[in-house]
């Protein structure tokens, strides 16, 4: 999928600028948010192909975010792949009630990430062309 715009949505500056390097390698187009705020005037913006969202960000939680994704028109459609700490079964429950589409764990492997990425990509364009 390459070419497929991304939102990265991490706080941890290490691990937001090697997902965009490895992302952006992958031939992804990859815009970033360093926090809850950031993300929020995103949604202001064009949807992307696909968000990766953390869930622990300062000032506005991931769970938040998802939840507001979920009801926006042009956002409700994009996949959500949550790229989180938080490991408790209640969090990944919860995060799927709410709307995402996958749940990565963290610490993580960049190619399994990758790999679904372009997953949740290849669905996403069979939903839009079916």
């Amino acid at each position: 999928m390459d070419g497929a715009t991304i939102l990265v949505v991490e706080d941890e500056p290490h691990i937001l600028q090697m997902v965009q390097y490895y992302l952006e390698g992958e031939g992804f187009s990859v815009n970033t948010a360093a926090d809850g705020s950031a993300a929020v005037e995103a949604l202001d913006g064009d949807a992307p192909d696909l968000v990766v969202l953390d869930i622990m960000l300062p000032h506005v939680s991931g769970i938040e975010l998802l939840e507001q994704i979920r009801t926006l028109d042009g956002w409700n459609g994009v996949p959500v792949l949550m790229l989180t700490a938080k490991t408790a079964e209640e969090d990944v429950v919860r995060a799927f009630d709410l709307g995402a589409d996958d749940y990565l764990r963290k610490p993580f492997q960049l190619a399994e990430l990758v790999a679904r990425i372009n997953r949740l990509l290849r669905g996403s364009a069979r939903d839009r062309s079916g």
